[in-house]
């Protein structure tokens, strides 16, 4: 059984992949991921969010780019393919269908 801080970290980084998902360019400053994560009801630090887009990217979803000390993510293939749950990675909650 997984714990309650376990459940929270695996839907923070998919709130994350899906919003990079819906972006036009599949790419969103950390400033923005951070806003995004409080309207979904996860009211993280920024450092939190670095925290997750680091784990995303040593899991090959994301890609992070440093733009004047801001983190900048972009989706991968694999992303796109985790946040539509057509792959599953353990730590990364599995979206339900959508509809």
């Amino acid at each position: 059984m997984k714990s309650y801080s376990d459940l929270i970290t695996a839907d923070i980084r998919l709130v994350i992949l899906r919003a990079l998902e819906e972006d036009a360019g599949y790419s969103l400053n950390e400033s923005v991921l951070h806003s995004i994560l409080a309207m979904f009801g996860h009211k993280v630090s920024r450092d939190r969010v670095r925290t997750e887009l680091s784990w995303l990217a040593e899991q090959k979803l994301v890609t992070v780019e440093h733009v004047a000390s801001v983190d900048v993510a972009s989706l991968t293939g694999r992303g796109a393919d985790v946040a539509a749950g057509r792959t599953i990675v353990p730590g990364v909650k599995r979206p339900g269908p959508r509809g």
